[in-house]
C-alpha cells in the first residue's frame, strides 16, 4: 500500500503526544530490549509491516539472537524466554486481544509476580502505544522497509 497520510510529519497534536509517550516508555522502569521485543510481538499480532521492520531492525542492533526475534510468536513453547519476559508478552498479547474480554485475575496474577505496579502502568502504556503505531501505519500507510537505526553517540 502506499501512503495515504504522513501522520507522523503533520505536526497533529494528539500524533505528537503519541510520539511523546513512546519517548517517555524508552526512559521507563522496563528494559529497553525487552520493550523492542514486546513491540515486536505485538506489531505481528496486529500485521504492522513497518513496525515489525523497524524492530526486528532495533533488536538486532541492541544484540537479540535471530532465535529470540524468529521464535517470539511462540514464546510459550521456548525455554530462552524469562519467566519475566513470558509474563510481560502475556499481558501485551491480553490487552492487544481484549475485544471486549476482562483480563482475568489469573493473567493479573501471572503479571504481578514478575512486575511492580510501576513497572505494570509502564507496561500497558507500552502496549497502548504500540498498538496505536500500529494502527496509523496500518489506516495510512508507510514506507516499509526505509528504517534506518540511529547510530549511537560514542
Amino acid at each position: 500500500m502506499s501512503q495515504r497520510i504522513n501522520a507522523f510529519a503533520m505536526g497533529n497534536k494528539a500524533v505528537n503526544a503519541l510520539h511523546h509517550l513512546g519517548s517517555q516508555l524508552q526512559h521507563s522502569s522496563l528494559d529497553r530490549s525487552f520493550l523492542e521485543l514486546l513491540y515486536f510481538r505485538v506489531s505481528q499480532m496486529n500485521g504492522c509491516a513497518f513496525c515489525l521492520d523497524m524492530h526486528s531492525k532495533e533488536l538486532r542492533a541492541n544484540g537479540e539472537t535471530e532465535q529470540r526475534i524468529f521464535l517470539v510468536s511462540a514464546w510459550r513453547e521456548c525455554s530462552f524466554y524469562t519467566d519475566r519476559e513470558k509474563a510481560g508478552l502475556l499481558w501485551a498479547e491480553t490487552l492487544t486481544s481484549l475485544n471486549g474480554k476482562e483480563v482475568s485475575n489469573e493473567i493479573y496474577s501471572e503479571v504481578t509476580q514478575h512486575f511492580s505496579e510501576t513497572e505494570i502502568l509502564d507496561l500497558t502504556m507500552a502496549v497502548i502505544a504500540i498498538n496505536s503505531y500500529n494502527r496509523i501505519n496500518i489506516a495510512f500507510g508507510a514506507d516499509v522497509g526505509t528504517y534506518q537505526v540511529a547510530e549511537k553517540a560514542q
